[in-house]
């Protein structure tokens, strides 16, 4: 068998890349105590330096797990309305999650970058219970369709350390 994963290209990455700034959501992975994985849906949004972030409750299971262990992946990329969903782009991304809670550096900063993707968070972006985990990508598969899988680094999705 041939290896599926085709080199990685400009088109690789600028696809990767609209998939990350048109993404309002992801599904978040995360390992629970246990080991058992939890899957999740959360608001998306990219940092000012355009690390991939969600904006989650201290109070929810998912956020509690990211606490212990904070080695976690997220999913976007939506089916369109027509057709079979496996051909439609998706972007697997691979990280440990660090977290900016309200009053600490960068929060401000962040939550105005999500406050554009998500207006309505006006209304709790500076809950306590609430903070943004940064996602300190590691490795990232993009699967654009059927046949066109590749693997990338932080910077081929434009990600500096």
């Amino acid at each position: 068998m041939t290896d599926p994963i085709r080199p990685t290209d400009d088109q690789a990455r600028g696809l990767a890349r609209r998939l990350m700034a048109d993404a309002r959501f992801t599904s978040l992975g995360v390992v629970q105590p246990g080991g058992l994985p939890l899957v999740t849906r959360a608001g998306f949004g990219l940092s000012p330096a355009g690390a991939p972030m969600v904006f989650i409750s201290s109070l929810a299971a998912h956020t509690q797990a990211l606490r212990q262990n904070p080695a976690c992946s997220m999913l976007i990329g939506e089916p369109g309305g027509k057709g079979d969903p496996l051909t439609h782009p998706r972007l697997s991304l691979f990280g440990r999650a660090a977290f900016t809670g309200p009053g600490e550096q960068g929060h401000a900063e962040m939550a105005a970058s999500y406050l554009r993707g998500h207006p309505k968070a006006k209304l709790y972006i500076a809950f306590p219970d609430f903070a943004f985990a940064l996602l300190q990508v590691e490795a990232a598969h993009l699967n654009g369709g059927f046949g066109k899988a590749f693997h990338l680094t932080p910077q081929d999705l434009g990600i500096s350390g």
